[in-house]
């Protein structure tokens, strides 16, 4: 047995009241610690251990036959348990509910001990001790918000007032939905006080500068913190904060808060559970700084053209308009980790589509819920009334993917300052599953549309409404999207039209999913008809969620998009990135029309150093012509006409890039896409970043992006033919430069 020693339990207490009030209070032993000799052994109640429940009496589906063995199907994993099996009500899914409770047994000891993770709510998700009938103890888990983490951690009650009483153990779950399940194990009687974690402590400080910055361990137990103005709640996060758990731990990195228009008020950080040695509170830090942000974009695993955010996770794009001069790019951000979580809309803007300025979170969570996808336009006519001194606003929507999840819309008169709607929701739940809302102007009915997803009795959908003003909305129609054998249309829908072969007088419009699947069709406001569907977008991996810039100037008249790029930079205060921006055509071809991606040509800029090679040609044991060329990023464009050769090969620093003339194939690594000749000819153009590479083949027809770490001492190009010759027709090697700024 572990003894909690007198003169440090002093410490504890002296240590955090300092820094700490707390909403509850802290339960500290008040007369010396029984000696080893006083002390009674362990009694354990339950340890789940076995294939079932035993004599605990088991009621509805959510505790399924017996105890979990770890993590089940669908669920992140579980961690924190102790030996093989534990109680885990996530059997089945969130949507299972039920009881579990023990037979009666004496208290015999001080306490009574536990381990307990996953969902958060008092009434519904509890583990409860039950004395003469009545609930006299409670416990919850800590996740109520999207992300959270399956961890269990020890917690415990008091029970030296209940000695000697006959009590039973109830596990309820009558929650559905997001975090329906509870975690429960390893529940102990003892005399001995577990490390029990403080709850609700908190930290009071002036903003007298502009960022909070919080000290961050990757892979630490999460914690809720709650930021108070004036002690009104302002935004709450999931944390994984160093010093939570383990009292001097050292910050991975440091995730600024930017809390100056909160300026002069008084600021409360409230932490929901630390640890009695925690330092976690005393060790963020109030500063007109970011704390070490002296290496922001010269980080060795930063993509050097694909923008990534200052700090912490990014996902999808989202809102993205241009306007004011400026392309917006917001997109899903979590500031506070390295994984997903906390979501915000994040803001970047720029004038070329190359060089990103961060302009810092502009979507924070409410009581609405965490901020997911959505779209963004700018409302030329001030149909919302949202307009100012004459100018069109830019009007942002988004899913507060709370419980119910809703639609909601924020805007904006100056593209830096956004205002939350205070009607929203402007679209309630249609079901549970129903999120990111893209909105266009349909000019022949002088209409908005909005473009939703929503999971219908099982089912993927694309629901069409309609609005004269941007906030009150009437269902149009409603499109099935899901295939035979896989999903389709799923999630993050973009719509859009296009002009085949650029014939004004030729259109269609195009549904896209996550995945870039698919459809072209008619449109006529309400009822989208496709003539093809379930069409295959880009051909490589790590590319999800794209979408496209409106109101882009129509004497441009390009659709330009951007994905989202699923490239991990393992050990970076920053992960995940944004693909290039890819023009969009439709183009005929004998099996209809077809959606054709290109790099934007602003990339151009990035050209540092330029080879030019004239027509030759290139058969198996010529020497390499571009072994001369080292650099991290390059931009390749390759035109040759195939003669008698099996294979033609690149090797970009460790990239094999192969095309098989005879099956009209491109394989990227370990992707193989479908790259036909156009006019008996193959153009190749690649670029290669730091974290990977995109590949474009076939007039745009073929689109390869592939997630690829990079060695950085290998730079070496490579360039040869197998099995015969090729006419090379043009040869162009770019040295590119970074986007990023030097200072």
């Amino acid at each position: 047995m572990t003894l909690l020693i007198p003169e440090i339990a002093s410490h504890f207490t002296r240590r955090l009241l300092v820094t700490a009030a707390f909403s509850c209070p802290l339960v500290m032993a008040t007369s010396p610690v029984a000696s080893a000799a006083e002390t009674s052994d362990d009694v354990i109640i339950a340890d789940f251990e076995s294939d079932d429940y035993g004599a605990w009496n088991v009621q509805g589906t959510a505790f399924g036959p017996g105890p979990a063995q770890g993590t089940l199907p669908g669920q992140m994993a579980v961690e924190g348990f102790q030996g093989n099996g534990l109680v885990n009500t996530f059997y089945e899914g969130d949507q299972s509910t039920g009881t579990l409770t023990s037979p009666s047994f004496e208290i015999q000891r001080d306490w009574i001990g536990f381990l307990i993770g996953g969902g958060k709510n008092e009434t519904s998700l509890a583990l409860q001790l039950i004395v003469d009938g009545n609930v006299v103890r409670s416990a919850t888990g800590p996740n109520d918000q999207a992300g959270g983490s399956e961890r269990l951690e020890q917690d415990a009650w008091d029970v030296r007032e209940l000695k000697g009483k006959q009590a039973s153990i109830r596990i309820i779950d009558q929650a559905t939905g997001g975090w329906g399940h509870i975690n429960v194990d390893q529940l102990v009687q003892t005399d001995q006080q577990p490390p029990s974690p403080v709850r609700n402590a908190e930290r009071r400080l002036l903003a007298d500068a502009r960022y909070l910055n919080f000290p961050i361990k990757n892979g630490a137990s999460k914690k809720q913190v709650t930021l108070l103005v004036d002690g009104q709640i302002a935004v709450v996060n999931t944390m994984e904060l160093a010093g939570g758990e383990i009292a001097d731990e050292k910050a991975d990195w440091w995730a600024p808060m930017d809390v100056s228009r909160w300026a002069g008020k008084e600021l409360t950080i409230r932490i929901d559970r630390v640890a009695a040695s925690s330092n976690a509170l005393d060790a963020i830090e109030l500063m007109d700084e970011r704390k070490r942000a002296d290496n922001v974009y010269r980080e060795a695993k930063r993509g050097q053209f694909h923008f990534s955010p200052i700090r912490g996770w990014n996902n999808d794009p989202n809102g993205m308009v241009y306007y004011n001069g400026e392309y917006h790019l917001f997109f899903q951000h979590n500031p506070y980790g390295w994984n997903w979580g906390n979501m915000h809309w994040g803001h970047a803007v720029s004038r070329d589509l190359v060089h990103w300025t961060e302009l810092g979170d502009k979507l924070l969570p409410d009581d609405m819920g965490p901020m997911f996808s959505g779209g963004a336009v700018v409302d030329w006519n001030n149909t919302s009334g949202f307009g100012k001194d004459g100018e069109p606003p830019m009007v942002l929507f988004y899913t507060a993917a709370g419980s119910p999840t809703v639609q909601g819309l924020a805007f904006s008169n100056d593209g830096r300052n956004f205002t939350k709607y205070d009607g929203n929701p402007i679209l309630g739940q249609v079901t549970p599953g129903n999120r990111d809302p893209k909105v266009i102007w349909h000019g022949p009915t002088q209409r908005w549309v909005m473009v939703l997803y929503v999971l219908l009795d099982g089912k993927h959908t694309i629901h069409f409404y309609t609005s004269a003003n941007l906030k009150d909305w009437e269902l149009a129609s409603v499109t099935e999207g899901d295939a035979p054998g896989g999903r389709y249309l799923y999630e993050c829908p973009e719509f859009f039209e296009l002009a085949i072969d650029g014939d004004p007088n030729n259109k269609r419009w195009v549904l896209t999913a996550a995945d870039s699947s698919y459809a072209i069709g008619h449109f006529d406001g309400k009822n989208f008809t496709p003539e093809q569907e379930r069409l295959p977008g880009h051909q490589g991996r790590g590319f999800y969620a794209a979408q496209t810039f409106s109101d882009i100037p129509k004497e441009d008249g390009r659709r330009i998009m951007i994905g989202w790029w699923q490239t991990p930079t393992g050990g970076m205060p920053f992960n995940q990135s944004m693909t290039i921006p890819l023009v969009l055509k439709l183009v005929s071809t004998d099996k209809g029309p077809r959606l054709t991606f290109s790099p934007a040509e602003e990339l151009h800029v990035l050209r540092d150093r330029t080879h030019t090679f004239d027509a030759f040609d290139l058969s198996p044991n010529d020497d390499n012509p571009i072994d001369h060329i080292r650099n991290e990023l390059i931009e390749l464009r390759l035109e040759f006409t195939p003669r008698d050769a099996t294979e033609v090969v690149l090797n970009l620093r460790d990239v094999m890039i192969v095309y098989d003339p005879s099956l009209e194939q491109l394989r990227v690594d370990d992707q193989t896409a479908s790259a036909p000749l156009v006019d008996g000819k193959q153009r190749l153009t690649v670029y290669v970043d730091r974290t990977g590479v995109e590949v474009f083949a076939s007039g745009g027809r073929c689109y390869v992006p592939l997630p690829f770490e990079m060695q950085p001492e290998n730079q070496r190009l490579h360039f040869e033919t197998r099995g015969g010759s090729i006419q090379v027709d043009s040869l162009e090697v770019h040295e590119l430069k970074s986007a990023w700024p030097k200072d």
